[in-house]
């Protein structure tokens, strides 16, 4: 066993057994969660060099480490994994692990520099096509593509 996942709140611990671990609601994942809001293949554990990461699968409701959304982010010991509204501690001990040293530098431009501000601060306009094909513009913060921001500007 490579450590586990604790519910935060109660539980049973999930232990994760292989180097590689898809997390999500089907029943093919290695981690079934049976919560609506999590994706069929929410998010991937990888085990690297004797520390877990996760990485995204472009869920719907997202993966937090610690409270900050990521799409990949090496996992401590002791941190706090949120799958959808779901939240794990996951315990584990890199020395034992094989790890040799402090893990590895994170590439932070998958996490801070891969968005716009405007797109990290959920600011930015998103273009949808109508059944005409022609391309429209609505507020992301309501998701209503029948709220269309002035349909004749420019995009």
């Amino acid at each position: 066993m490579f450590g586990e996942l604790h519910p935060l709140g109660g539980g049973d611990p999930i232990p994760l057994v292989k180097r590689t671990l898809l997390v999500g609601r089907r029943e093919s994942c290695d981690i079934v969660l049976r919560f609506a809001n999590v994706s069929a293949h929410h998010c991937q554990l990888t085990l690297n060099g004797g520390y877990w990461y996760v990485k995204d699968m472009k869920s719907r409701n997202g993966v937090k480490v610690n409270g900050n959304r990521v799409t990949e982010k090496l996992i401590n010991p002791g941190d706090t994994l949120s799958v959808a509204k779901h939240h794990y501690e996951l315990k584990y001990s890199p020395s034992d692990l094989g790890a040799i040293g402090p893990p590895p530098v994170e590439n932070l431009h998958n996490d801070i520099l891969s968005k716009s501000l405007l797109e990290r601060a959920g600011l930015q306009k998103q273009n949808i096509r109508t059944a005409d094909d022609r391309p429209r513009r609505f507020d992301v913060h309501n998701n209503d593509p029948g709220q269309i921001k002035n349909p004749n500007a420019p995009l």
